[in-house]
């Protein structure tokens, strides 16, 4: 890249009240590049179907992720899926967001391609982080500048050049995942059972509880599991389990009408007072107390 257009795009003032939206009747896509500064694009954020890729572009700022402050510093990105709550004050300055549904781009139909399905979206309970280097920097900036360029170009194909530009994105993306965060010893056919392993958690973490019920579906033994998730990282596939529940019984907690022994239900606890063992040994409070006490934060 020349230093002239390197310029060009890191020099990019994002526009006040920015929202750029594709969308087709048809098919039923969205996708959206916006900054959260007006009210349409705050309506996003309560939208349960939408993936979001947030770029802390400008500076460093202060989201909340299922009731929980997040700061970001400068160039940093999170990867939040439809599960997220998002919250993001209309007056945030500096961010640019990529949103998008399954029908414009879905995560698990291009999951061969671009490998993300397990990593920037399912890998963990909580949002993925990265923080962008001088090369990724540049990327960005250049894909920001040519994703305006391409909201501003209607025809038949700025579905597909918006698409490509989105694949581009993931894919640098993963790579950076990768980068910092998977042993270089660990081999394709390992990431995928984690892959694997990850997504049934989502799937089923309402009804199995267990490693065991996890290690079956996948013809594995709960110690080839333990031993794999060790390779991979600090968290035990038990921990993964424990951490898709809490999340989920906080989201409960905060945004539904449910009382403590519903939760508790829908969450395959036959008993409300496991539930609530469970719950405290995790956050260090009863869930009655956690709701009351972020519902009264939230409030001020």
């Amino acid at each position: 890249m020349n230093s002239e257009l390197f310029n060009l795009f890191s020099h990019q003032v994002v526009s006040s009240s920015m929202k750029l939206e594709y969308a087709t009747i048809k098919d039923k896509d969205n996708f959206v590049l916006t900054n959260f500064n007006c009210k349409p694009s705050q309506a996003l954020l309560k939208d349960k179907d939408l993936y979001k890729i947030v770029w802390c572009k400008d500076n460093s700022a202060s989201i909340r992720v299922d009731g929980y402050e997040q700061a970001l510093e400068q160039h940093q990105v999170i990867f939040c899926t439809p599960l997220n709550v998002m919250e993001v004050a209309i007056e945030m300055k500096g961010l640019v967001a990529f949103v998008f549904n399954k029908e414009f781009f879905c995560i698990q139909t291009h999951d061969e391609q671009v490998s993300c399905n397990g990593f920037l979206f399912f890998g963990s309970a909580q949002p993925q982080i990265v923080q962008l280097r001088e090369k990724e920097k540049k990327h960005f900036a250049m894909m920001l500048y040519f994703f305006e360029e391409d909201f501003g170009i209607r025809d038949q194909l700025q579905g597909e050049m918006l698409r490509s530009l989105l694949k581009r994105l993931l894919i640098l993306s993963t790579r950076m995942i990768k980068e910092e965060q998977l042993p270089p010893d660990i081999t394709n056919v390992q990431l995928d059972t984690i892959r694997q392993y990850n997504l049934l958690v989502e799937k089923h973490f309402r009804e199995k509880h267990q490693v065991q019920d996890y290690a079956d579906l996948l013809f594995k033994s709960p110690k080839t599991l333990s031993n794999l998730f060790h390779k991979y990282g600090n968290k035990t596939p038990l921990t993964v389990i424990h951490e898709r529940i809490l999340l989920e019984a906080r989201r409960l907690l905060l945004y539904s009408e449910k009382t403590v022994e519903e939760i508790a239900y829908t969450l395959g606890y036959k008993d409300s007072g496991h539930f609530s063992k469970f719950f405290k040994k995790q956050e260090g409070v009863s869930p009655s107390l956690f709701k009351k006490e972020k519902s009264t934060f939230r409030r001020e």
